[in-house]
């Protein structure tokens, strides 16, 4: 199916109709976050996103670090939340939270990491890189970047073990975690052992057939899309950084990532990006299939005490990580 001809299912599962509706009696319209001033936008996401982190599984422990300044790459000192599952393996996942480059935390993602880590039975590494616009592009992918490489050494002694090392994401996460290994690549280093992508941003181009179809949400809309890149980069740019705008990797760059995993919400102006990327790896040879979740829009791995189709996405990734680590 070519991203550029499709048109894609609209209807929205039973669970996700339910839960959107549900939201909308108990909070009533809320506004487009996007549209004011980012520190207020970013306040309101992350309280509306406590709905989704009650009921937290039960692990072995969780902790925080703090990552070194790395002045030849650029990063800066920042916090790294660890957890780790009971019986956990050697090795981590670097988990990238998304949140349009601008919002979100550790916090906004604690559940959907808790079962990431349940699930594969890795500790999972949360860094809580810098923000746009306060920070734009390159800076939080720096502060990304750092992390991968201090994943062991920061947290040494909080039942992290050396071993195979994953990096994953959600969203404008899983733009970062692909930028990430593309920059190390760059400089001849593997970076990680392999990548969980959930519905990423790849590319700054809003006339695909989903940022058409699903310009207006539900959920996602592609006007907050172009806000949130707009303040990752500079607008103006019309020569975007490969690193910004990973889709636009060459074909041996992308013959030589590790292995992926490729997931994608089937509501979601989104939703183009993953299948061009999957068609790209494709073409070059490599053996990735892209999972579209039916049903559901942007952001739903965010529910999983409420959408049995988020619980089942990451058993499946967590499944696949599994296979990866197993595989070194």
């Amino acid at each position: 199916m070519k991203a550029v001809d499709a048109t894609f299912p609209s209807d929205l599962s039973v669970e996700m109709a339910e839960l959107m509706a549900r939201v909308l009696a108990e909070d009533g319209p809320q506004p487009d976050t996007t549209t004011l001033e980012p520190a207020i936008g970013r306040a309101l996401a992350e309280n509306a996103n406590r709905r989704w982190n009650r009921e937290l599984p039960e692990i072995a422990s969780r902790s925080s670090v703090m990552l070194e300044v790395d002045d030849n790459l650029g990063s800066a000192a920042r916090r790294m939340e660890v957890i780790v599952p009971e019986d956990a393996a050697p090795g981590a996942i670097l988990f990238v939270h998304g949140g349009g480059f601008a919002f979100c935390s550790p916090e906004s993602h604690e559940r959907c990491a808790r079962i990431l880590a349940i699930e594969s039975g890795l500790p999972v590494l949360v860094p809580d890189y810098r923000l746009a616009p306060e920070h734009p592009f390159p800076s939080g992918l720096k502060d990304c970047i750092a992390a991968l490489r201090q994943a062991f050494s920061a947290t040494a002694g909080r039942g992290v073990e050396p071993g195979p090392l994953l990096i994953a994401g959600d969203s404008a996460g899983a733009n970062l975690a692909l930028a990430a290994l593309l920059y190390e690549q760059s400089g001849g280093l593997r970076g990680a052992d392999g990548a969980l992508l959930f519905y990423g941003t790849y590319d700054r181009d809003f006339w695909t057939a989903s940022y058409r179809q699903f310009a207006d949400g539900p959920g996602l809309t592609t006007g907050k899309m172009e806000r949130y890149w707009n303040w990752y980069v500079d607008a103006g740019d019309m020569e975007p950084d490969l690193l910004a705008t990973p889709l636009l990797a060459s074909d041996a760059q992308l013959a030589a990532l590790p292995p992926l995993h490729l997931m994608a919400a089937g509501i979601d102006p989104l939703l183009s990006d993953s299948i061009r990327l999957a068609e790209r790896l494709e073409a070059v040879g490599r053996a990735e299939r892209l999972m579209i979740v039916p049903g559901v829009t942007h952001g739903f791995l965010q529910n999983t005490i409420d959408l049995e189709a988020a619980r089942e996405a990451l058993r499946r990734a967590g499944m696949d990580a599994r296979r990866m680590a197993l595989k070194l």
